[in-house]
């Protein structure tokens, strides 16, 4: 299968906030709720902790959240190599926004090229397998060299998003002996573009076209009406829909 066959450039454009902010009733306690456990956790861990942000809108709420109230937090992303121009120009946008900088982990390149030379620029498409080698590769080593050292994640899951992350904890063991924390754990979509919405947070225009969840770019497809959050990323695979990065121990 070839990237080219993936349906994203011909997805229709429309507001992400127009569709689905709803400012709920309980929101505003529960953005209380997620301030706290960020308070919390950066008194705990001090240095020790990091928000790793996909520069999805889940993320971008969080890095809102947490220049907004002063947090002491460090901020940090990967470039697998894959992703689109869209989801690299957020990286520049928080820092003007926030007067954050995000620290970027990148694959080892020799181990890309290796990989690449072996397998082909499409391995992704021949099987579940070597598509989670490549994810091995561009996300998974460089997720470790960005955890060496600390000792709490912070990341932007929820329980919506799809049946897999249904049992999502507030804060849990990542199986390495590190905290992994997820303080916006049960908001609701519209509950995430509801606060986009009220406090103006940069998000991914990739989002306003019917992609929730963006990944590298030719594993991401945009979504038809009633289907999962993640059921555009790895579409033509019969998965849980996971790289490896979130898969409990």
């Amino acid at each position: 299968m070839s990237a080219a066959l993936s349906p994203l450039a011909a997805a229709p454009t429309s507001s992400a906030i127009a569709l689905y902010a709803r400012w709920s009733r309980e929101l505003d306690g529960k953005i209380g709720a997620a301030v706290e456990r960020l308070q919390d956790a950066a008194v705990a861990h001090g240095a020790g902790l990091v928000q790793s942000s996909s520069l999805g809108v889940e993320d971008l709420v969080i890095t809102d959240l947490i220049a907004r109230h002063r947090l002491p937090i460090d901020i940090a992303t990967l470039d697998t190599g894959k992703l689109h121009a869209e989801t690299l120009g957020l990286i520049p946008r928080i820092a003007e926004r926030y007067g954050r900088e995000v620290a970027v982990f990148q694959p080892v390149n020799e181990q890309v090229i290796q990989f690449v030379r072996r397998e082909g620029e499409e391995a992704m498409f021949k099987s579940i397998e070597l598509r989670k080698a490549c994810c091995g590769v561009r996300k998974l080593e460089p997720l470790a060299r960005m955890l060496k050292g600390r000792s709490a994640w912070i990341t932007g899951l929820r329980r919506e998003q799809s049946g897999a992350r249904a049992e999502v904890a507030f804060d849990e063991d990542d199986g390495q002996g590190r905290r992994k924390l997820s303080p916006i754990a049960d908001w609701t979509w519209a509950e995430v573009w509801a606060y986009v919405e009220r406090f103006e947070v940069p998000t991914n225009p990739l989002h306003d076209q019917f992609m929730p969840s963006i990944g590298c770019a030719p594993c991401t497809r945009a979504i038809a009406v009633g289907e999962d959050f993640r059921a555009g990323r790895w579409w033509w695979e019969d998965s849980s829909k996971e790289c490896g990065l979130h898969v409990k121990p």
